[in-house]
């Protein structure tokens, strides 16, 4: 296959996936990582593509897509990260959630749940589990983004201060190398900076397509939170670092999504 026509379909492999490891382009392609990777780089510097850790992404990946289309990127994955997370919560349980398409999945399984106290700042969260039940829901105020439902500025800040939860369930836009968590908006991650701070523990639901991602802002550091639930195994050096930091990971199976 000649490099223009092997660069046409990594461009078109990426635009189908949204993020794609060199290994598996490799496979699809028939060649080896190396070739796979001078391609990429021949891509990156055309500025056609970005190079993220493993792999390759297209350079409006670096910005969030807008929430539906999140609801729908790797839906089977996210549905199986839910499941675990449910389960890693009780009946009559407290638990804070903030907004993002895998918590939204999250607060889907969390329906068959008795007497939770639900503390959010996303309508649609709040709507999902309210009158069920027994439970009761706790809607943090804020100015409302549009996109997706979200309150979000000081006020929703100073609203979830007032309360001390038994678990966090985070979403996370994405996980760098260097930087750790990140989100792509300043308020949504001082929201759950100040969420962390109120929970006994903290549970981040992330598939693993956020892994060498980039952000514009930091969240937290590793040791502020106690568990990952992914869908496959965290890539070196995230493994790593997860460990070092006491970090429990929970890789949810396809069956989990059933």
């Amino acid at each position: 296959m000649r490099q223009s026509v092997r660069q046409a379909s990594i461009l078109e492999s990426v635009a189908r996936l949204g993020t794609c490891s060199v290994s598996r382009l490799a496979a699809e392609l028939k060649v080896s990582d190396e070739t796979i990777r001078r391609d990429i780089k021949s891509l990156a510097d055309a500025g056609r593509v970005i190079k993220i850790h493993g792999g390759v992404t297209l350079p409006d990946m670096m910005r969030e897509s807008a929430f539906e289309q999140r609801l729908r990127e790797n839906a089977d994955s996210k549905k199986a990260i839910a499941r675990v997370v449910a389960r890693q919560i009780g009946h009559g349980e407290s638990v804070m959630l903030d907004t993002g398409s895998t918590t939204a999945y999250v607060a889907y399984e969390l329906r068959g749940h008795r007497d939770l106290t639900v503390v959010t700042n996303s309508i649609d969260i709040a709507r999902a589990l309210a009158t069920r039940n027994g439970n009761r829901v706790f809607m943090a105020g804020g100015e409302l983004r549009a996109d997706d439902g979200a309150a979000l500025g000081p006020s929703a800040a100073q609203f979830v201060e007032q309360f001390r939860v038994r678990t966090a369930v985070l979403s996370i836009g994405a996980i760098d190398e260097r930087d750790g968590l990140m989100n792509f908006d300043l308020a949504e991650a001082a929201f759950s900076r100040v969420v962390v701070g109120r929970a006994d523990r903290t549970v981040v639901a992330v598939d693993a397509s956020k892994f060498g991602r980039r952000a514009t802002v930091k969240v937290v550091p590793w040791d502020a939170i106690d568990v990952v639930v992914t869908d496959a195994p965290p890539p070196e050096p995230f493994a790593r670092q997860l460990a070092e930091a006491n970090v429990e990971v929970i890789v949810a199976r396809d069956d989990d999504a059933d």
